[in-house]
């Protein structure tokens, strides 16, 4: 993955970084002497997804970002010369709303966090641009069509655990996180049966803080799900 940094949008890129494994895309740029104001797009297909985001000049007075690093699972206990495998999954994500309410997957026992509420979308696959997959882990999780807003935020999440197959990983993620709307929601359904999630389902807008969210989807949550504003929603 690659961020590029616009100071001015008239201008030419101010910063160009190029996310390795175990890389917080924010402190990156920090250590360049930016911050992000706001993402602007994702494009690209695998080693050539991009992001781009204004951003402006660090001073002494600019926040930290937060910084989430290298922690361990309950299950994350080595065989003897078992050694983590790296892994960096990029994933996009979308908070997405309709005049039912807000598109919430529960988590199934095949992740860490079963029972969890997650954000509806998944890994990229090959060959596939970020909006691409969202759209695709959309109506495979929850049977939705969606229309994207923009691109709102890049998380990092970096731990060593087990993966659904048993193996040992030092795994960051990298989720791209959406605003969608759906104009015409249904009753949603699991398609892709046996795989991460249990199950989906509008959640009201007034209760959905009631529910135990991953914390990547109740930070994404509590930042833009009030942002989404669309007239294709009912009133």
């Amino acid at each position: 993955m690659h961020i590029t940094g616009f100071h001015r949008l008239d201008e030419g890129p101010a910063v160009q970084v190029s996310v390795h494994h175990g890389d917080d895309p924010r402190m990156l740029l920090w250590s360049r002497g930016w911050a992000v104001t706001h993402w602007l797009s994702a494009t690209g297909r695998d080693e050539d997804i991009c992001l781009a985001a204004q951003v402006r000049r660090r001073t002494p007075t600019t926040r930290l970002p937060r910084r989430h690093g290298l922690h361990a699972l309950s299950d994350a206990c080595p065989a003897p010369g078992e050694v983590p495998v790296p892994h960096q999954r990029i994933a996009a994500y979308a908070v997405v709303r309709s005049n039912r309410g807000l598109l919430g997957t529960m988590c199934s026992d095949r992740t860490a966090v079963p029972g969890r509420w997650q954000l509806p979308g998944g890994g990229l696959e090959r060959g596939e641009t970020p909006s691409e997959a969202v759209i695709r882990e959309i109506e495979e999780e929850t049977a939705q069509h969606v229309h994207l807003l923009r691109v709102v935020d890049l998380q990092s999440d970096h731990w060593v655990g087990r993966s659904p197959e048993g193996k040992l990983e030092d795994f960051q993620a990298l989720r791209i996180i959406y605003t969608a709307v759906c104009p015409d929601p249904t009753a949603p359904r699991v398609l892709d049966v046996g795989g991460t999630t249990q199950t989906a389902r509008w959640v009201s807008m007034r209760h959905w803080r009631a529910l135990p969210w991953t914390s990547g989807a109740r930070s994404a949550l509590d930042k833009y799900l009030d942002t989404v504003r669309d007239p294709r929603l009912a009133s």
